[in-house]
């Protein structure tokens, strides 16, 4: 399942979102985690998730469910909507 990839500037809740192309969910977190400097391990621990299971996103083998993309909105501040 891709996602469109936005281009976003000023706040994540706050910004427009530019499409620019289709980008599958797992491409996109690990893009926000390097700019921000975070670690797939930090975000497991802020999230309260195995690391296995954000490793498997971002390397395309699992889908972001509901629950993910609420718990990924709470530690990154990106609406779960964007994530679905």
């Amino acid at each position: 399942m891709a996602t469109k990839k936005a281009i976003i500037t000023a706040t994540k809740k706050e910004a427009p979102v530019r499409i620019d192309r289709l980008t599958p969910p797992g491409e996109l977190l690990a893009e926000e985690l390097a700019e921000r400097g975070i670690t797939q391990t930090a975000l497991a621990k802020q999230m309260g998730r195995p690391l296995q299971a954000i490793n498997s996103i971002v390397l395309g083998k699992k889908a972001i469910t509901a629950e993910t993309a609420l718990q990924l909105e709470a530690a990154l501040d990106i609406p779960a909507e964007w994530w679905m």
